[in-house]
């Protein structure tokens, strides 16, 4: 299945009940499409101006009821999915561009921006619980992992950073990698973090030893590793530069098969729908595509059996730095876009929440 945006995408997320995919586009639109199993269709429901500046990230928040969305013109915004209308608007919810977006829980949700700041904003209690000033250059993935309230960014400092959301601080901080850090995932159960660079090489860090990867896994550069999608605790889906979409082996490294390929141009974005039976994929060849999954995996399941997850001799125990140092900033940083005051008047964002 495929669809036409028109523009340049910038996010992608699937309703977490239904059938529907969110995009979000260069242009500061919002378009959600409803898909069917059936007749292999995608359909627009939903085309909305949403900011004046780029759309750069959108996730379904509170069970699918609502879809906000992150601009470069520093506001947050929350549509309601039914009818299309604006629950609430939060102008100069940071004070540069934002630039990544995800859920933490049913009532919480992490936004981060082209300088490093994360925000935490609870939807509960209608306020901005925190922010975080974890890194130097944009934020460009984050990964909660909610067992330890562990809140995981790469950036494009070129680190990776653990913050503890209970204290609100950077509890440690990698050293600086030679690329610009763009995704992270965690696998092994609990034991390995994976970050994608802009270099191509996929970074291992043991859980605890934050300081310096454990190992590195080359064989997808030199192109760019753009988004990664976790499809269970041995294996991963990359999206790169050259378009190409992969199926990874972590532990033994190695990759699998090609599954896909959206086109020459680089991976934007990359989702698994509710029940995953569909990878859906953006790119700058502006078309949304969803892949079924059942289909393009089918030829890898036997390639994965035998594999054992005790080939991870490392480590398992917890050696946090507690004194993270500071990094040297990244060669490349997203534009920001200046804005006003962003944490003291932003209380009552998600009063109609």
């Amino acid at each position: 299945m495929e669809a036409s945006l028109g523009e340049i995408p910038f996010g992608i997320d699937f309703h977490p009940l239904k059938e529907l995919v969110a995009v979000s586009l260069i242009t500061g639109d919002l378009h959600l499409y409803k898909y069917s199993t059936d007749d292999s269709s995608l359909q627009r429901c939903l085309d909305l101006h949403a900011h004046a500046e780029s759309c750069r990230t959108v996730r379904f928040i509170n069970g699918g009821q609502a879809v906000a969305t992150g601009s470069k013109d520093c506001s947050i915004l929350a549509t309601d999915v039914e009818t299309g209308s604006v629950i609430a608007r939060l102008e100069n919810a940071h004070e540069n561009a934002i630039n990544s977006l995800i859920n933490l829980t049913e009532s919480t949700v992490a936004t981060g921006d082209d300088e490093g700041c994360i925000k935490v904003w609870d939807t509960r209690q209608r306020s901005c619980s925190g922010s975080i000033n974890a890194h130097e250059d944009y934020i460009s993935d984050m990964n909660f992992v909610s067992d330890s309230m562990k809140l995981l960014t790469t950036s494009g400092d070129g680190t990776l950073s653990v913050c503890n959301l209970r204290t609100y601080k950077v509890q440690t901080r990698s050293e600086f990698s030679e690329d610009e850090l763009s995704s992270v995932v965690v696998m092994k159960n609990g034991r390995k973090v994976i970050c994608g660079s802009q270099g191509g090489t996929l970074l291992l860090y043991s859980w605890g030893f934050f300081k310096d990867c454990s190992d590195r896994f080359v064989d997808l550069s030199p192109n760019s590793v753009e988004a990664m999608l976790k499809l269970d605790e041995d294996r991963l889906i990359t999206g790169s530069e050259n378009g190409l979409i992969s199926l990874v082996g972590i532990l033994p490294n190695r990759i699998i098969q090609p599954i896909a390929e959206h086109s020459e141009y680089p991976v934007e974005g990359l989702a698994f729908s509710h029940d995953r039976r569909f990878l859906g994929s953006i790119s700058h060849d502006q078309m949304l595509k969803l892949w079924d999954l059942n289909e393009i995996l089918q030829g890898s399941e036997n390639a994965a059996k035998g594999q054992d997850a005790s080939s991870d001799s490392d480590s398992d125990g917890m050696d946090v730095d507690d004194n993270p140092s500071h990094s040297k900033k990244g060669t490349k940083t997203k534009n920001a876009n200046k804005g006003g005051a962003g944490f003291s008047g932003s209380n009552n964002f998600f009063a109609d929440l």
